[in-house]
């Protein structure tokens, strides 16, 4: 999953990103609203943890921008913890959830993994895509019931591209996804290539067939139409 953290208390923002880059997520940082939409319009995210109080702007312009533009990426507004017009203005607008500060950063690692699932997997654990199983909240793949050995990297790419089944998705756009926004200077999206290759490899050794197409010229797409 990835996420773009808007806040502006670096302490704050340095344990987030600490402890949900442990959980697995991919986290960027920005601490204000212009840096904010920049990063919004060159990128894609799963979801945003938005902050509402900005040193230069309101971070509900941010939600109104993301509901226009970009209105399948998941909102959680992190905002004080007595403003309850914010809390109300901001679920109005659209925003998925509302975590008032402070917070455990277990419950944010929760409502986030809740978010995600409504978005994308229909509010439940397994996604199962034919002989192929994952469990997102164990982190664990099987293929016809058998156990398939992925590392990180393979289980978040595996999970990306059934998520995004039947859409091209461009090596830079897999390696953004998976590795962040500073793959952007990347002049060679050559490891990516490697994952896909092992990847492919350890689903059709464990009895699966190879959804993973090589788009020449334009990336990859997980085609549910293989026979």
């Amino acid at each position: 999953m990835k996420l773009l953290v808007v806040e502006d208390q670096a302490e704050l923002a340095n344990n987030i990103t600490s402890y949900l880059s442990k959980e697995g997520y991919v986290c960027e940082w920005c601490s204000g609203y212009h840096q904010a939409i920049e990063k919004l319009a060159g990128f894609d995210y799963d979801i945003v943890l938005l902050d509402l109080m900005l040193p230069d702007g309101d971070g509900l312009d941010i939600l109104r921008f993301l509901k226009k533009e970009y209105p399948d990426t998941g909102v959680l507004i992190l905002s004080a913890k007595n403003a309850l017009d914010d809390k109300i203005h901001g679920l109005d607008l659209g925003a998925d959830d509302y975590l008032p500060k402070p917070f455990h950063l277990s419950e944010l690692n929760a409502r986030l993994k809740a978010i995600y699932r409504r978005r994308h997997l229909g509010g439940t654990h397994d996604v199962v895509f034919n002989e192929i199983t994952i469990n997102t909240e164990t982190m664990e793949v099987t293929v016809n019931g058998k156990p398939l050995d992925l590392t990180r990297k393979e289980y978040e790419m595996l999970l990306y591209m059934v998520v995004n089944k039947s859409r091209v998705l461009t090596k830079q756009s897999i390696a953004e996804h998976l590795w962040g926004d500073y793959m952007d200077s990347v002049d060679s999206f050559d490891f990516v290539y490697q994952h896909i290759k092992n990847l492919r490899k350890k689903i059709v050794q464990a009895g699966g067939r190879d959804y993973i197409q090589t788009m020449y010229g334009s990336g990859y797409k997980f085609n549910p139409q293989v026979s």
